[in-house]
């Protein structure tokens, strides 16, 4: 099967920070489905697991974690899938991705295709929609419901794929008050255009803003980019006994600002359920098919932005460095091989 993969952390101008290569179709055991993949999308953890964790000597890793795609065959404990249903999911950090014509997953972690989307629309969604679902539900407490919370959820990086996404779940799923942060012009009018009820400027004091809004306390923070440089200017208007919530890396970070206000700090990382096989694995499967009925309904859309053309080392290069530029808005996707 046709494949892309790397075998050392490179920077992604060299010709060998990610090649295409042939490898062995992989075969289905146990709970794995295996899936002909027919979209994939890139995400920063594309980028930052190939610049930090190079493969053992010898071996060529393939990235990827979102798909869309068709299942070609089954392990002999599947029970949720058969052959020939259209699925999409974010797969493992601990194996082989997505950037091949062939993938093995746990059926615990895949959900059905919306039926109302392409499979280029679909592959946009899986993991930016379960990191934003686990966040704002699981780690943060919003609840689901129409019922007006007298809260504000300030989203910062509001544009990218997990603000694009976490915005439309809160706006049409929550009572709570919307509010992204975003810079561009382009960026402020996507966020709005999801369901924003305002949008701010977090290269400007932040403080100020939100104060000129005039919106309810802002008691939820989903810190989606540059946590190092917000969350102390953030904690300072926060309302007391608040929930932060945060799913990057910064490469500083203090608990200690949110203690006066006892803030609550949550840590999000979707990987978390398939990577410890946490009894409750299977809520992935259950949240990816709640996401795809609420697209077919029309209650949410894809946050699909740019098609890099098909799957291939050189489209996927371009892609790792549009998103390491961090001017990326919504999801970069490739189709087809």
């Amino acid at each position: 099967m046709k494949a892309v993969g790397y075998k050392k952390s490179l920077p992604i101008e060299d010709a060998q920070s990610l090649f295409d290569f042939e490898a062995s179709k992989p075969e289905p055991k146990g709970r794995d489905i295996r899936v002909a993949v027919k979209a994939i999308s890139a995400n920063p953890v594309d980028y930052k697991v190939r610049k930090r964790a190079a493969p053992p000597e010898g071996e060529t890793k393939i990235l990827g974690y979102d798909a869309a795609g068709i299942v070609d065959a089954v392990g002999s404990d599947v029970t949720l899938f058969k052959p020939g249903d259209e699925v999409f999911y974010a797969g493992s950090i601990l194996r082989q991705g997505t950037n091949a014509e062939f993938h093995l997953v746990d059926e615990r972690i895949v959900g059905n295709k919306p039926k109302s989307l392409s499979f280029a629309q679909t592959a946009a969604l899986p993991l930016t929609s379960i990191t934003a679902w686990e966040l704002l539900f699981d780690r943060l407490g919003a609840v689901p419901g129409k019922s007006v919370d007298p809260r504000t959820l300030l989203i910062t990086g509001g544009a990218g794929g997990v603000g694009s996404i976490l915005t439309q779940l809160a706006r049409r799923l929550t009572g709570l008050t919307v509010v992204a942060t975003a810079t561009r012009p382009e960026s402020q009018k996507w966020c709005l255009d999801l369901g924003a009820h305002a949008v701010i400027d977090h290269s400007k004091p932040m403080k100020e803003q939100i104060e000129k809004l005039k919106v309810p306390p802002v008691g939820l923070v989903a810190s989606l980019t540059f946590t190092d440089q917000h969350y102390k200017s953030i904690a300072d208007f926060m309302a007391p006994q608040g929930k932060f919530g945060l799913i990057d890396d910064p490469p500083e970070f203090t608990m200690s600002a949110f203690k006066g206000k006892a803030i609550s700090v949550h840590w999000e990382s979707m990987f978390t359920r398939s990577s410890f096989q946490t009894p409750d694995m299977i809520a992935q499967h259950h949240l990816l098919n709640d996401v795809a009925d609420l697209l077919d309904k029309g209650v949410l859309r894809t946050t699909l932005d740019q098609t890099f053309g098909t799957i291939n080392a050189a489209n996927l290069k371009r892609a790792h460095a549009l998103l390491e530029s961090g001017k990326s808005r919504g999801k970069i996707v490739l189709e087809g091989w």
